[in-house]
């Protein structure tokens, strides 16, 4: 059974877990609670960077990178559901993704920030993240009833939809006040069962359950350096 390393909160391992259960992987997939941030975890022998997602594969092998992950994860079927589209159309979906993913990378680094100690909390990075949010949660407004956004679950609405889940765990990121259109596009993403499974937990009950279907502490050591040759 192949192994992926999360933690709850994290939205670039909600965007893995989305997809092992839109891929219906659930029985090939086991879901692990990793410790970060800890000084000498046993994680970290397992993938050396400390980040999650991270998944070992059948043979052994680790990947990193929530888009490399979901894109391996989407071809184990020989049917993949969010490969880019042909021609010029898959230029706009690398547009929109980049987007997405933009909004998310700076929700990140926020969220990161609050997660620190008071004293070690950079005022300035915090005012430039919600700043920046808002511009981005405006950009979105005027996006979202693009045709691609509203077809078929694609990787930007999984990113899109992850990044827009963060306000669970930033009281500061109110991005719907002004938003209907989004709003209406994230409630109704949101309801999808891969999504009301991962949904993350509050800032403030990351000490309490682990969500549904998640191990906790590591396995059996795996190999974190590649194939062997």
């Amino acid at each position: 059974m192949m192994k992926l390393y999360i933690t709850p909160g994290s939205p670039y391992a909600r965007m893995a877990r989305v997809v092992v259960l839109e891929k219906g992987l659930e029985n090939r997939v086991e879901i692990i609670a990793a410790q970060t941030r800890l000084a000498d975890s046993p994680y970290y022998s397992i993938n050396p960077s400390g980040r999650v997602p991270y998944l070992i594969c059948d043979d052994g092998v680790g990947l990193e990178e929530s888009a490399v992950i979901c894109a391996y994860l989407d071809h184990l079927d020989g049917s993949p559901a969010f490969d880019l589209p042909a021609g010029d159309q898959a230029w706009e979906v690398r547009r929109l993704e980049g987007l997405a993913r933009s909004m998310l990378d700076g929700l990140a680094v926020w969220s990161r920030e609050i997660l620190r100690p008071p004293g070690e909390r950079s005022p300035t990075v915090l005012q430039h993240e919600a700043h920046r949010s808002g511009r981005m949660a405006d950009l979105w407004e005027s996006e979202i009833d693009h045709p691609l956004m509203g077809g078929a679950l694609s990787l930007a609405q999984i990113t899109l939809a992850c990044a827009l889940g963060l306000d669970a765990r930033i009281r500061d990121f109110r991005w719907r006040p002004g938003h209907p259109m989004l709003s209406d596009w994230f409630d109704h993403i949101a309801a999808r069962p891969s999504f009301a499974v991962t949904a993350p937990p509050s800032a403030s009950l990351m000490s309490g359950a682990l969500p549904y279907n998640v191990s906790q502490g590591t396995r059996k050591k795996p190999r974190a350096h590649g194939r062997k040759r």
